[in-house]
This record gives C-alpha cells, sequence and structure tokens, in this order.
C-alpha cells in the first residue's frame, strides 16, 4: 500500500463537473491557479519552470462518486451505449481515481518565498488535489506516430452563438472576473458538453455553473446543421 499527499489545488472556472473538457487543451481559454500546500510552496521548488511552456499535472478525481472495481466502462466518447476496457479508456472510473493532464504553463508567480502557478487549458474542476508536477518535454511526449483507434482525430465541434441578453452579460462578467468571457463560452461550448446518447433537443434547455455563474442554452438549427445559442448567463 502505498500513501499519497497532496501537494496543491486547483482553483479553476469549473465549480461543477457538467461541462467540463472530456480532455486538456481542447479549450485554451480556461484558465486556473494551482495553490501550493507548504512546504511544497517553497520558491526554490520551481527555479528553472518558467521556461517551460506545458506540464504534466497528476491529479485526484475527488469528486467521482464510483466505487469498486470496473473492468469495463462506457466512454463518452462513443456515446456511452458501448462499453470498452477500462484501461483503454480515459475514464475517470479507474482502479484508483488517479488523473494525468497536460496544460499550459502561464506564468510562475513567486510572492515572497513561495510561489504559485497560472496554468490553462486544463479540464479539471475547482478544488481537484494535485499530487505531482512535471515539465512537459517534447522530444519524448510528443509521438506523432501515435496511434489510438477509439480516439484518431479529435471531436467534431458546433457552432456558437449568442442572444443579445447573453453578449451583454459577458460583456460585464468579463471585466469582472477578468476573463474573456465570451472565448471561454464558445471554445467549451463548441465541444458539445451534453451526454453523447442524447439526441440534441431545440426544446430543452441546458445549463452548466462557470465560475460563479449559471449558463443557460438550447441548440437551434443552422445552416443545416444543429449549433448553441448562449441564452442567459446570471450570478448563481
Amino acid at each position: 500500500m502505498f500513501e499519497f499527499e497532496p501537494i496543491a489545488v486547483v482553483r479553476s472556472c469549473f465549480t461543477d463537473k457538467f461541462g467540463i473538457p472530456r480532455q486538456s487543451g481542447l479549450v485554451p481559454a480556461a484558465s486556473a491557479t494551482l495553490e501550493f500546500h507548504p512546504p511544497y510552496n517553497d520558491a526554490q521548488a520551481f527555479v528553472g519552470l518558467a521556461g517551460c511552456s506545458h506540464l504534466w499535472l497528476q491529479f485526484v478525481f475527488h469528486a467521482n462518486r464510483a466505487s469498486g472495481f470496473r473492468p469495463r466502462v462506457r466512454p463518452p466518447r462513443l456515446g456511452g451505449n458501448k462499453t470498452l476496457g477500462v484501461f483503454a479508456t480515459r475514464s475517470p472510473v479507474r482502479p484508483n481515481p488517479i488523473g494525468l493532464s497536460v496544460v499550459k504553463l502561464d506564468q510562475v508567480i513567486i510572492t515572497g518565498a513561495t510561489a504559485t502557478l497560472a496554468i490553462s487549458g486544463h479540464d479539471l474542476l475547482d478544488g481537484t488535489p494535485i499530487v505531482d508536477v512535471k515539465p512537459y518535454v517534447p522530444y519524448t511526449d510528443s509521438l506523432p506516430n501515435a496511434v489510438n483507434p477509439v480516439a484518431p482525430e479529435a471531436p467534431a465541434t458546433l457552432a456558437v452563438t449568442f442572444s443579445a441578453n447573453a453578449t451583454a452579460q459577458c460583456q460585464h462578467h468579463s471585466q469582472r472576473l477578468n476573463t474573456p468571457l465570451a472565448a471561454l463560452l464558445t471554445q467549451l461550448l463548441a465541444q458539445d458538453p451534453r451526454p453523447q446518447y442524447q439526441t440534441p433537443d431545440p426544446s430543452r434547455r441546458y445549463a452548466m455553473a462557470l465560475f460563479d455563474l449559471d449558463v443557460q442554452w438550447h441548440y437551434h438549427s443552422l445552416n443545416n446543421a444543429f449549433a448553441i445559442e448562449v441564452s442567459d448567463i446570471r450570478p448563481r
């Protein structure tokens, strides 16, 4: 048996599991901060990291309610109707609730003798415990000839539009939150966060939590294809 102590916690724009990108790197505008616990916040531990563009983060699926070993799982990429062996997927339902993500390192923030990290392009829930941080090494970690038949290419994206009210709310909350909210929502909702086994229903209203906001949207037809319109953005 092994015990691991979290070294940091994620302060993320994603405050609820629904709507979080299914992989890191799909939503570049998604920003977060890694706040390190003492003694791991010692600035000396970060010397040399500022020159790195990306990081590997090992984390805990702390909000995953599933328990026990499941040899087969239902990957969202396959519509939730087909099972695969757990080790052939990136499902959070794992023998040990450990995740691995590549994120962009935006800044090493030194305050006195301590440090925090500003990151983006992540897929992490607010409050996620971090158990290790490692620099991304391009010549070994990037394998252009790698093959995965389950996910051979990036998923198709949807067009995203905004109602007049949502556009005004984006402008207001972008200033308050110091984040490009319209860009973040466009990148996020373009990934189509609904469960893939559900057919888009224009009469249904969806909602997700983002920062301290409730974002509401619906599906509609645009150029003979489904698209998403953000209809309202309200403080929670």
